[in-house]
């Protein structure tokens, strides 16, 4: 009975049978893989805030899921992606290497790699620059700031609002405390002139209005730089919330 047994593990058939199972096992690797590089890459990026820039509301660490605009760019006229909009007040993903990234066939590879490895390592010369943000002016919007608080004049309105009165939901900002004499030139004093938006650019800061880096520092940026809105927080899961 015992050597029968050993006979039937290394028969012919039954080696058939574990080397299939083990194709079938790597087929369903690569079938998860590339279900989640699609969706990642082209429907729903996923992204962890990896500093404080937008306390009080969002922490280190909390992850997020995005609607892409690129789903929205490449069918335009379909529903419901013809109806996703940025709005004032939304948080957003900000890439601001897609100018220099437009290989898809690199792109893929280094979501890949950065996959495998937990977003540790990627391609190189594929460093990612993600960045979540909010969303205060778009094109046309006559922007400036005081004490921290930005006010917003759209292109359609010759009143001048606060950037919480003009947002679709509220939030909270960090107002971080600075000396009196404290130089009113430098982007982060709290203060700034008026601007006026092109007719393609945006203006993205964080929550936390302290010496992070933003539109205060980068300038206006391309509106196609933003390329999706924050649809959920997941993590941690005693925090998660539709955004």
């Amino acid at each position: 009975m015992v050597l029968f047994n050993k006979w039937l593990k290394y028969s012919y058939a039954d080696q058939k049978t574990q080397t299939g199972r083990v194709r079938n096992i790597i087929l369903w690797v690569i079938l998860c893989l590339a279900i989640y590089l699609l969706f990642t890459n082209f429907f729903f990026p996923v992204k962890a805030l990896e500093n404080n820039s937008m306390q009080p509301d969002f922490n280190h660490g909390d992850r997020f899921i995005f609607y892409s605009f690129g789903i929205h760019r490449l069918l335009p006229d379909v529903p419901p992606f013809n109806k996703q909009h940025m709005h004032r007040g939304n948080v957003v993903l900000v890439n601001k290497q897609i100018d220099n990234n437009k290989n898809i066939f690199l792109n893929v590879l280094n979501r890949i790699a950065r996959f495998w490895t937990a977003g540790r390592m990627g391609i190189p010369g594929r460093e990612e620059q993600l960045f979540i943000k909010r969303v205060i002016g778009l094109p046309g919007d006559t922007i400036s700031m005081s004490n921290y608080v930005l006010r917003v004049q759209s292109a359609d309105n010759p009143y001048t609002f606060t950037e919480f009165e003009l947002s679709d939901s509220p939030y909270n900002i960090n107002i971080p405390q600075v000396p009196a004499l404290w130089d009113s030139s430098i982007p982060f004093s709290g203060n700034m002139e008026k601007i006026v938006l092109g007719d393609n650019q945006c203006f993205v800061v964080s929550d936390d209005r302290s010496n992070s880096n933003d539109s205060r520092t980068w300038g206006p940026i391309p509106k196609n730089y933003i390329i999706g809105k924050a649809l959920l927080r997941y993590w941690p899961l005693n925090k998660i919330k539709l955004l």
